[in-house]
């Protein structure tokens, strides 16, 4: 396991670190994103996907508990868990069948799935501080690793 700990002083900072990892994602991938409400998740999750190719509005899957969008070469299933009360409602929606392998995973609140959740790759844990927030970055996988060596190299 390899964890590497960013300071985030701005919103800006939160954006271009989502930017520069889309530069070096690749599927399938699953990326966990874990903090209290307001540190940054679904902020560094848009960066992301906007700097993927998504356009137009992104919303926040709260309600819907996943969103789906399709780029050039990535399906991207963007997932906030906050509403599920017991990981046996993900069943409901099919959870496991939306990890394949054309897929990159963004999870949000990534606790609350349980023993449902495949191998996860990377593991983002955002915290709010008095000077902007905190990333932690561990990869969880040989994938996890490469991607974060990658992304400390154009540093």
């Amino acid at each position: 396991m390899n964890k590497q700990p960013l300071l985030l002083a701005t919103e800006q900072e939160t954006i271009n670190l989502g930017a520069e990892l889309a530069r070096h994602i690749s599927n399938p991938m699953i990326l966990t994103f874990k903090g209290q409400i307001g540190a940054g998740k679904t902020t560094l999750i848009r960066a992301l996907l906007k700097a993927l190719g998504v356009s137009g509005s992104i919303k926040s899957p709260t309600f819907s508990i996943v969103e789906e969008y399709l780029v050039s070469q990535f399906k991207i299933c963007h997932f906030d868990l906050y509403r599920i009360a017991h990981p046996e409602e993900l069943d409901y929606i099919g959870f496991r069948d939306y990890f394949t392998s054309d897929s990159i995973c963004l999870i949000e609140w990534p606790e609350l799935a349980g023993d449902t959740l495949p191998q996860v790759d990377l593991c983002f844990e955002l915290k709010l501080q008095h000077n902007g927030r905190s990333v932690s970055v561990v990869a969880e996988t040989s994938r996890g690793e490469r991607l974060i060596i990658d992304l400390i190299g154009d540093k």
